[in-house]
């Protein structure tokens, strides 16, 4: 038995006279890890905002465990999901302990008065936060740039330290916009063995991402969002034997595309026309006789 975790139902996103999302309906099972890929355009950051609040759908809903989600990110957060961008947004004066403690603040229930009294309750829940990043960034290897600033890192480690930031609220999702944009080869396979490992101390884990190979290795399932509506889903090898895939990347023209009998004409016009000029090669060799 699955357990759903996430699940949106008809989400519909316009802008004015455009659609940039149509009737897309999704789930995220527990312990799944669900790549989410499409040509540039596709609506594809536009569907992560409408599932983490940043943009309210203009139809649809999104349900966390079951309890539909107010579109408000930090509500949203609390719930228990979490993402990153696809431009990193680190605070790049700050060290990257302070990073991962601002992702903490949903888990903190010290208020106002206790943070300016610094009593013993804040205290104490300063330390428990101090040793959970601690503990990521552990994970994520980079306990030891705990007072580096953010800025000096590595971009890779940057986006290590992004991950770790929303892994800090305690999420039992987590959505990766592009984690390996911009990488190396090794740094891909990094942050490949770190989504696994996220994934094994049981967060599900939806990801969009251009690199094909990192996306098909890793998922469970995608799905391909097309002109903002999803095309198909399924397994990474049902996925990348669908036609109808191979034509949105490839721009051909697929079964049921309003251009495919528009571009077989071109096509039978171009054959005859061949078939019909002359040969250079036998005009040559009647010129050599």
């Amino acid at each position: 038995m699955t357990t759903p975790v996430l699940e949106a139902r008809g989400v519909t996103m316009r802008f004015g006279g455009l659609t940039a999302v149509r009737s897309v309906d999704f789930t995220v099972n527990a312990g799944e890890i669900v790549g989410l890929i499409g040509p540039n355009g596709a609506g594809k950051t536009t569907f992560f905002n409408c599932l983490t609040g940043l943009y309210v759908p203009t139809e649809g809903t999104v349900s966390y465990k079951g309890t539909v989600l107010p579109p408000k990110p930090h509500l949203v957060t609390q719930a228990g999901i979490a993402r990153t961008f696809q431009n990193i947004r680190l605070f790049a004066n700050m060290t990257v302990l302070e990073n991962v403690l601002v992702g903490r603040h949903t888990r903190t229930k010290e208020g106002l008065w206790s943070a300016l009294l610094r009593g013993p309750g804040f205290k104490k829940a300063e330390r428990a936060s101090e040793e959970r990043a601690m503990e990521l960034l552990e994970f994520i290897g980079l306990a030891h740039k705990r007072d580096h600033l953010a800025r000096n890192l590595p971009y890779g480690e940057q986006r290590k330290l992004e991950i770790a930031r929303a892994m800090a609220s305690e999420p039992g999702l987590l959505l990766l916009d592009e984690p390996t944009a911009g990488m190396n080869p090794q740094e891909t396979r990094a942050t490949e063995e770190l989504v696994f490992a996220i994934r094994d101390k049981g967060i599900a884990v939806l990801l969009i991402e251009h690199d094909m190979r990192f996306v098909f290795n890793l998922s469970d399932r995608v799905a391909v969002l097309v002109q903002g509506e999803k095309l198909v889903e399924g397994t990474s090898d049902v996925v990348q034997a669908d036609e109808r895939v191979i034509a949105a990347y490839l721009g051909e023209p697929f079964e049921g595309d309003p251009g495919e009998a528009e571009a077989a004409e071109v096509e039978a016009a171009e054959a005859a026309a061949s078939a019909d000029a002359p040969s250079t090669t036998s005009s040559t060799k009647g010129e050599a006789k």
